[in-house]
């Protein structure tokens, strides 16, 4: 890899910066989150659920994530007489493995239908999807393609489409042993060094697929399709996602409302959980 120019290298240190809390998130949440696994689309998926309420929450995962690892205050904060908060390991990640994670073209759709079925699967009649990077990805996606089913949408640190800016990015984060040992050691402790290393090689690799497509899309020409009320959040100091995406996600989804956190970075919900969940419980009433 040729050496990344000064803006980069900053980008890459803030990354780590954003790996440390994230991946020690599993805080202690309570004995009252049920760990279970159901079969959907011919593979095992995990999931964590807790709270009895009638509105049903999604919290979707970023690369690499799990419910565990990136969701600890909601599952432990959120309302539970409110909201029955479901936090799903995408298949290959987290404990819905096996099967190995992997990349094809069409991985974002793929994880759309899996997270829909999923729901489908423990009997919720509709749901609120809650995406998170990735996940977020995963969100629109869903909330355009099974429109009658997504109740409410919520993303944050997410993109439509991949850009010369975001490949420069995605290039410094490819290789994990230039990572903090703190940043990298909670992750190798899920997965195994191995498959960790190769799982984010593959992710880079994957996401970059889109930069073939006219304008880099990913999912720009779904959001048009997005007709439940939908909650964007940005943080502004986000090293990973640059504004221009917030904007063009809030621009093209109709009756939008973007929502911008000053000090924010990529986990935002993780480093300001308290000020992240009342606004998604005021939201999703």
């Amino acid at each position: 890899m040729t050496a990344l120019p000064n803006r980069a290298l900053l980008r890459l240190r803030l990354f780590v910066s954003w790996l440390k809390p994230r991946a020690g998130a599993a805080a202690a949440y309570g004995t009252s989150v049920t760990s279970a696994k159901v079969e959907v689309n011919g593979v095992h998926l995990h999931y964590l659920q807790t709270g009895e309420g009638e509105h049903a929450a999604l919290l979707l995962p970023g690369m690499l994530g799990s419910g565990q690892s990136d969701f600890g205050p909601q599952l432990k904060n959120l309302n539970k007489q409110l909201f029955t908060v479901v936090a799903w390991d995408p298949r290959g990640y987290g404990h819905s493995i096996p099967p190995k994670r992997d990349f094809p073209v069409d991985f974002f759709e793929r994880d759309a239908k899996d997270a829909v079925d999923l729901m489908k699967t423990l009997k919720f009649k509709t749901v609120s999807l809650l995406g998170w990077s990735d996940g977020g990805i995963t969100a629109l996606i869903a909330a355009a393609k099974y429109p009658s089913y997504i109740n409410k949408l919520v993303i944050w640190g997410a993109n439509a489409c991949v850009t010369d800016e975001d490949e420069m990015i995605y290039h410094g984060i490819r290789d994990v042993s230039k990572w903090s040992e703190k940043a990298r050691k909670p992750l190798e402790a899920l997965y195994g060094y191995e498959y960790l290393a190769k799982t984010c090689e593959n992710w880079v690799d994957g996401i970059l697929q889109f930069k073939n497509l006219p304008d880099g899309n990913i999912c720009q020409h779904l959001l048009p399709l997005i007709k439940c009320p939908t909650l964007i959040i940005h943080g502004e100091k986000d090293p990973l996602v640059p504004r221009f995406h917030p904007d063009f996600i809030h621009k093209h989804i109709k009756g939008s409302r973007l929502h911008l956190m000053p000090e924010g970075k990529h986990n935002l919900h993780l480093r300001f959980a308290d000020e992240f969940n009342k606004l998604v419980e005021d939201f999703l009433q």
